[in-house]
């Protein structure tokens, strides 16, 4: 099936790390942008941060400097290592893939994966 498998949540203290993986079907990996996105409760869904095939990153601005995105062209994994995680940063974090028009018509996320940071 064409799928993103996510690992690697889990429950850590504030200003600890924690590194996320998605492993990609081929299809949705390959010559393709990959990104994580995190929601927490009562809260929009927001970008965190994003990928090119090349290897050109974004990063929203509550995570710039402590998050890092790479990825692995042969794993067709994409990693989210997390550092001096805060409080704030608790959310369900997706792994996603944008749609190709000419390969498949609808994005792709995740399941998902739980990130809990206690104080």
């Amino acid at each position: 099936q064409v799928q993103l498998v996510e690992s690697g949540g889990g429950l850590v203290q504030a200003g600890g790390s924690l590194r996320l993986s998605c492993l990609a079907s081929e299809i949705l990996f390959s010559n393709n942008n990959m990104g994580w996105y995190r929601q927490a409760p009562g809260k929009q869904r927001e970008l965190v941060a994003t990928i090119t095939f090349g290897g050109v990153t974004y990063y929203g601005d509550s995570v710039k400097g402590r998050f890092t995105i790479s990825r692995d062209n042969a794993k067709n994994t994409v990693y989210l290592q997390m550092n001096s995680l805060k409080p704030e940063d608790t959310a369900v974090y997706y792994c996603h893939a944008p749609r190709r028009p000419e390969l498949f018509p609808h994005e792709y996320w995740g399941q998902g994966t739980q990130v809990t940071v206690s104080s």
